[in-house]
C-alpha cells in the first residue's frame, strides 16, 4: 500500500474512529485500525465486536492495498504533524508515515483476521444531522455512567409514524426529545449505547443522517462514514413511566437567570447537594445550607400560575435541566408531594425537549 493524504483529513479520521470505538486492550487485533487503499481512496476501519466504524476519505492512492495497525498510536502521529500532506507506505512489516525531514513506522497486524465493518443494518429512515445531534447532547445527559446497571447506561431511539423519538434515564433525571424524521419502510425501536451517541452527537453533519436498525444492531450513516453497535433490550424505557397528571403550579422565568442562581446557591449546598426551590408571588427563590461553608438564598422573576409551593432538587440534576434550554424561557411543571417536575420550553423549538427531575428530601436545618 502507498498513498498520500491530506494530513488533518486523516488524521480527524483516526481519532473520530479511536473515540467512537475504544478498542479492546486484551486483543491488539481488535485495537488495530484497518486501512484499505483503492482507487476512491482511503477507508479507515475499526471493529470490537460490540461497535464498528468505518469513514472514508479522499486520497492519491499509488499502490493499492490493506494493512492493520494499532489504531491510537497512528491517530496521535498523524494529529502531532503539522505538515499539510503525509504520505503512508508498507515497508516489510511495517507501515511508514512519511513527511517532509520526517519518518515514523508503526508494526503492521495481521490484517486477515481483523472483523472489518461488516454488512450495515438496513435504512430505516433518515433525519437532519444538526437536529439529531442537538437531541442527543441533551438526552444522553440523563443517562446513567453506572456500568453495573446497563439497562440505564443506553438511549431508547424510537420511532412513531413522522416522529423520532429518544429517551434516556438514570432513574432520578429523564431526558426526553423528538424531532421530524422520514420513515423508510420499518420501524425503529433500539437501546443504543450513551456514550457512543455522546461521541456521535459532536461528529454528525447538519445534512441527511440514516438511521439503520434491525433485531440486533443499530447504525447511523452520513457521507462515507458508518458507525453500528449491538444494541440492549429498552421495551422498559418509555415516557408513559413518569406519571405527570397532578401538577398544581406552572412557572415560566428566563432560564439562564435561573442557571445561574443555580451555580452560585449550588455552592452552599449540604454533601448530597441539594438546595430549595421555594415559588412566591411572582418569584422562585433558592435557598442552600452547610454547616461547614455558610447558606446562600437568590430569588428570580418569574410568572407563576399556581399556589405557593417547595420543592428540593439535586443542583447538578437541575443544572443539567436548564442547560437543554439556555438562551430561552423554560416552564416548570411542578407536581406536590415527592412527584416529578417536568422541564420544557415556553415556545416550541425543534427538536421537542422535556427534561424531568425527581424531587429530593429537603436539606436539614
Amino acid at each position: 500500500m502507498d498513498l498520500t493524504v491530506t494530513t488533518y483529513t486523516l488524521a480527524s479520521a483516526a481519532s473520530a474512529l479511536v473515540k467512537l470505538v475504544p478498542g479492546k486492550l486484551i486483543d491488539p487485533v481488535l485495537s488495530g485500525l484497518l486501512l484499505t487503499a483503492s482507487a476512491s481512496g482511503v477507508s479507515l476501519a475499526a471493529n470490537d465486536r460490540e461497535r464498528a466504524a468505518r469513514i472514508e476519505r479522499d486520497a492519491v492512492v499509488h499502490t493499492e492495498g490493506r494493512v492493520l495497525v494499532p489504531a491510537k498510536p497512528l491517530a496521535d502521529t498523524l494529529r502531532a504533524l503539522d505538515q499539510e500532506q503525509v504520505r503512508l507506505v508498507v515497508e516489510g512489516a511495517k507501515l511508514a508515515i512519511r513527511a517532509p525531514g520526517a519518518r515514523f513506522a508503526l508494526p503492521l497486524l495481521d490484517a486477515d483476521i481483523h472483523p472489518g465493518v461488516g454488512v450495515a443494518p438496513p435504512v430505516a429512515g433518515s433525519v437532519d444531522g444538526g437536529l439529531f445531534s442537538s437531541a442527543l447532547a441533551t438526552v444522553v445527559m440523563a443517562a446513567s455512567r453506572d456500568d453495573a446497571l446497563p439497562m440505564f447506561t443506553g438511549v431508547r431511539v424510537r420511532s412513531e409514524d413522522d416522529r423520532l423519538i429518544m429517551l434516556a434515564t438514570d432513574r432520578y433525571q429523564m431526558a426526553l426529545a423528538s424531532l421530524p424524521w422520514s420513515p423508510g419502510g420499518q420501524s425503529v425501536d433500539a437501546l443504543v449505547p450513551a456514550s457512543l451517541l455522546s461521541e456521535l452527537a459532536r461528529q454528525l453533519p447538519s445534512g441527511r443522517v440514516d438511521l439503520c436498525a434491525d433485531r440486533d444492531r443499530f447504525g447511523l450513516a452520513w457521507g462515507g462514514s458508518l458507525a453500528t453497535t449491538a444494541v440492549l433490550d429498552g421495551s422498559f424505557l418509555h415516557e408513559s413511566k413518569i406519571h405527570v397528571s397532578t401538577v398544581d403550579t406552572v412557572v415560566s422565568l428566563d432560564t439562564d437567570a435561573l442557571a445561574g442562581a443555580v451555580r452560585r446557591v449550588g455552592l452552599y449546598t449540604d454533601a448530597r447537594g441539594v438546595l430549595l426551590v421555594e415559588i412566591g408571588d411572582g418569584e422562585l427563590r433558592l435557598r442552600g445550607a452547610d454547616q461547614r461553608t455558610g447558606e446562600a438564598e437568590e430569588s428570580v422573576k418569574a410568572t407563576v400560575d399556581g399556589g405557593r409551593t417547595g420543592q428540593a432538587y439535586q443542583a447538578r440534576f437541575l443544572t443539567d435541566a436548564l442547560r437543554c434550554f439556555a438562551g430561552q424561557q423554560v416552564r416548570m411543571e411542578i407536581q406536590p408531594g415527592m412527584r416529578a417536575t417536568v422541564f420544557s420550553a415556553v415556545e416550541p423549538t425543534e427538536p421537542s425537549i422535556r427534561y424531568v427531575v425527581m424531587p429530593m428530601l429537603p436539606p436539614k436545618n
